[in-house]
């Protein structure tokens, strides 16, 4: 079953994957990334598209901004992030 995917939410999973592109060693995105993405897996669940919410979601999972540190799991969030688009 192909799940549909608001357009709104489609474009925001897109701002969401260029932002994590540019975010890897910045904090203030970082937490910009993560607070998007926590935001599309809420409307995600709500549109009941469950299978893009699972991918959303695995992304949060390995994400963990770090004041001050590089992401430890960006290459995983990059390729995870790929996916989505």
């Amino acid at each position: 079953m192909n799940e549909v995917v608001p357009d709104d939410i489609k474009t925001d999973l897109e701002n969401a994957c260029i932002l994590h592109d540019r975010a890897v060693s910045d904090y203030a995105q970082c937490m910009e990334f993560s607070k998007l993405m926590s935001d599309i897996l809420a409307r995600l669940e709500d549109a009941c598209c469950y299978q893009t919410a699972d991918k959303v979601m695995s992304v949060l999972l390995n994400c963990n901004p770090k004041i001050g540190a590089h992401c430890d799991k960006s290459i995983v969030v990059a390729q995870a992030t790929k996916k989505l688009r």
